[in-house]
């Protein structure tokens, strides 16, 4: 009789287990859900469609990089030879100059240029930080770094000169011939010649930062 009513129990628990409802998602959790995953694809969802409608509106005045490289992880060190995280670049429109230590007076004119337009940005200009990736181990003149650090000063790393030309220089192009653009993704989007008036990089740049307003904020 007990063996009766213990196999009578085991099976009631067993049914009472095996018969317990599975939850499903209501309409209302698939909704929650469907937006937390939106929210976080926003801002890759944001840079893409920024960059492709921006280049089949065919209005660009630099030259549209097709593939929009990823920044590799370059071996970056600051000024005093400490040793930097490209990551660390990342989260920032980046207005970009890769020269020489030495920097001649082209180079010098290039920096300034990347200065104003900055700066002619207005209100967006929060969002745009200068880069400038030295691609030797000449020495930065110390009267050159003083007069880049009135303002805004940009951010300045040595950089290997091999790895920039594979990421950032079209064959049989001059790495120090440009001003070059990163997305906050850290894609090489844009590329202008040195010698193009600033106002045509500046239509440029105001569009991007028009087209990337509701997801880029200020600051990496």
């Amino acid at each position: 009789m007990s063996g009766s009513n213990s196999s009578s129990q085991e099976e009631a628990l067993e049914m009472t287990v095996h018969s317990l409802p599975r939850e499903l998602p209501t309409p209302r959790g698939r909704w929650q859900l469907a937006l937390v995953i939106a929210i976080c694809a926003a801002p890759v969802l944001a840079s893409y469609i920024a960059f492709y409608g921006f280049r089949l509106s065919g209005h660009a005045e630099g030259e549209l990089i097709t593939q929009a490289p990823a920044m590799p992880a370059l071996a970056l060190t600051d000024l005093q030879g400490h040793e930097v995280a490209a990551a660390s670049l990342k989260g920032q429109w980046l207005l970009t100059v890769v020269q020489g230590g030495a920097c001649d007076a082209a180079c010098e004119r290039l920096l300034f240029a990347q200065r104003q337009l900055r700066t002619m940005l207005g209100k967006d200009r929060d969002r745009l930080d200068k880069l400038w990736l030295v691609a030797d181990d000449a020495p930065v003149r110390p009267e050159l770094q003083a007069a880049l650090n009135q303002g805004v000063a940009p951010t300045i790393l040595r950089a290997p000169r091999a790895a920039l030309l594979a990421w950032l220089a079209p064959a049989g192009q001059d790495l120090a011939g440009a001003l070059y653009l990163i997305d906050p993704m850290g894609r090489y989007m844009l590329r202008w010649p040195a010698d193009m008036d600033p106002v045509r990089i500046k239509k440029d740049l105001v569009r991007l930062m028009t087209a990337s307003a509701n997801w880029d904020q200020p600051g990496r």
